[in-house]
């Protein structure tokens, strides 16, 4: 099976959905976010404060690159479609599925996370304008999941399901 990509906004449950749906189809999961913490030895938030947003997004693309094999799921963090080269590489490679969530179910979710530096101090209108912006980046995945109200279980079956049952087609 080719990798699995789970794009969303922060908050929209990939990391958590991942890990879910690796159990269920025995795949193994990998973190982009986790990578890059575990290479450079600091957090997220730190290495924002540190290097900036750019340099993250580096590491991003760096990460993505190395865990493409066959039989992995791979959850990404919420920029990472921001870059260009990355969605043409996921599209490349695997299946990407989006899974959404609306800007108020993730403001609600996300309410007291103090680790995530593109929401610190932002209230929901800022946080909806970046959802906005980055909403038709995420659309351009193979398949889109809405999340809302939805258990992990539920979005996991329908994961699996489509994986298993129907591989999507593609136009070259």
């Amino acid at each position: 099976m080719e990798p699995i990509f789970l794009t969303g906004f922060m908050g929209a449950g990939k990391t958590t959905i991942g890990k879910a749906l690796g159990k269920r189809l025995a795949l193994t999961v990998f973190d982009t976010d986790e990578l890059i913490e575990a290479a450079l030895a600091k957090s997220i938030k730190d290495i924002f404060a540190e290097e900036g947003e750019p340099a993250f997004r580096r590491y991003e693309t760096c990460v993505l690159k190395k865990v493409t094999w066959d039989n992995v799921i791979v959850t990404t963090g919420g920029g990472i479609v921001i870059n260009e080269v990355n969605r043409k590489w996921m599209k490349e490679h695997g299946t990407i599925v989006y899974l959404h969530c609306s800007p108020e179910e993730v403001f609600r979710r996300l309410a007291k996370d103090t680790e995530r530096p593109l929401i610190q101090g932002k209230n929901l209108d800022k946080m909806s304008a970046l959802f906005k912006q980055r909403q038709p980046l995420y659309e351009e995945a193979d398949y889109v999941l809405d999340t809302n109200g939805k258990s992990v279980g539920a979005v996991v079956e329908k994961i699996a399901e489509q994986m298993i049952n129907e591989e999507p087609c593609r136009l070259y």
